[in-house]
């Protein structure tokens, strides 16, 4: 009878994602209602009795008053205010709003009213998030660019320092014979660092800037840009919606650019947290893996040593993927699995996977490229991942095949 396949890697680290999030979600839940509650309960209480009161002193019944209120939130609903404010629908507010829209802000303070406005919306959205959201990947993938440049030659002048590098050293054709750069790849946790840097700094020079123009205490403007940076933009806080400022033309882009800025940063700041929660996923399987069957490791154990030539094992030795003539066929994989003696087919198929390693070996080191590459003879576009996530996997240490 055979057996159902243990989870793979990838669907494990998935499910154990998926447990993970929704414990978060429940732990967020609870704090923030244990938090929050008692405000809104006292808050209700409170205009209850503002609402009674009202309607004793003013002789108005109550059903009336409830009327007259729904249309004021409806009036709130459209963008009219008591106060005067900057009209919503101008170049200038329009513009706004569909900043808002392609970033996935979506503050909620502009809405489209008419029909034509929301099916145009729908259009509008489709093709404004795809091409903002490859604009974030770009930027992500420059701004490590840029860090790995410049730790690369903090990296350099610390190894001259030390001696293992020439005085006269170039970065060129060279760099391959170098044993001490091939292969160099930043630190994840280095990026992580300067990232984190650069996002406080950012929000605080933006907070700075929202209290003095907006009136908003620091930590209301520090909230605000971090709903803002990271997109979720509840709309409580709405930062050049007033009439009129001083140097108002000037606000206007300083707030542009502190939000373009705020959000490519964070983008770029969660994308590599994730890289950590992953590897910290990794670790996490690691450490489960085969403890839930002790009596299946051993016996796997135990056949894999009566085999003298054990072709898979070897390969996963050194790390390297290559496809064969063809995939194995389930007789064969079932007799490999099943601790018997190797065929005569797979036999073949290693001598030439050896074969082809071999030789692509040879052809990097005549080329100066660094041996421990990766062997993959099947890539096509998507082999090595798509989005932020393959960005980072390509350019960082930590997430690199040959860690």
């Amino acid at each position: 009878r055979r057996r159902l396949a243990p989870l793979n890697e990838d669907n494990g680290r998935f499910l154990l994602l998926a447990a993970l999030i929704a414990a978060y979600l429940s732990a967020g839940a609870t704090v923030f209602s244990a938090l929050e509650s008692p405000s809104e309960a006292a808050a209700q209480l409170r205009w209850n009795r503002t609402l009674h009161n009202f309607s004793r002193i003013f002789n108005i019944s109550l059903p009336e008053l409830r009327a007259f209120l729904r249309s004021y939130e409806a009036a709130m609903a459209a963008g009219i205010r008591v106060d005067a404010l900057r009209p919503r629908w101008d170049f200038p507010g329009a513009f706004y709003f569909v900043g808002t829209v392609v970033s996935t802000i979506g503050f909620g303070m502009t809405t489209p009213a008419t029909v034509a406005g929301k099916v145009f919306l729908i259009v509008y959205g489709l093709f404004g998030c795809a091409g903002t959201i490859l604009f974030f990947n770009l930027f992500l993938e420059r701004i490590i660019s840029l860090l790995a440049f410049i730790m690369k030659a903090c990296y350099e002048r610390q190894l001259q320092r030390s001696g293992l590098l020439p005085p006269n050293f170039r970065r060129g054709p060279a760099v391959s014979g170098m044993g001490s750069l091939v292969g160099w790849k930043p630190s994840v946790y280095h990026v992580l660092l300067i990232l984190g840097i650069f996002a406080v700094t950012l929000s605080c020079c933006a907070s700075a800037m929202y209290t003095a123009v907006e009136g908003w205490n620091y930590v209301d403007s520090l909230y605000y840009c971090f709903v803002t940076f990271s997109t979720i933009g509840f709309g409580d806080l709405v930062s050049s919606q007033n009439a009129a400022y001083q140097h108002q033309g000037l606000y206007r882009f300083g707030n542009f650019i502190f939000i373009l800025m705020g959000v490519c940063c964070i983008y770029s700041l969660f994308n590599v947290i994730s890289i950590i929660i992953k590897q910290v996923l990794n670790w996490v399987l690691k450490k489960f893996e085969c403890r839930c069957c002790p009596k299946c490791h051993k016996s796997s154990t135990r056949l894999s040593r009566r085999n003298a030539i054990t072709p898979g094992a070897r390969l996963r030795r050194h790390n390297i993927t290559v496809d064969a003539d063809g995939q194995y066929d389930s007789d064969t994989e079932g007799r490999r699995l099943s601790g018997e003696m190797i065929s005569m087919r797979e036999l073949t198929a290693s001598n030439k996977v050896s074969l082809a390693i071999l030789q692509k070996q040879l052809s990097e080191t005549a080329n100066g490229y660094p041996r421990n590459v990766c062997i993959n003879t099947r890539q096509n576009g998507f082999s090595a991942g798509v989005g932020a996530l393959a960005i980072m996997n390509n350019r960082l240490a930590e997430t690199s095949d040959s860690r």
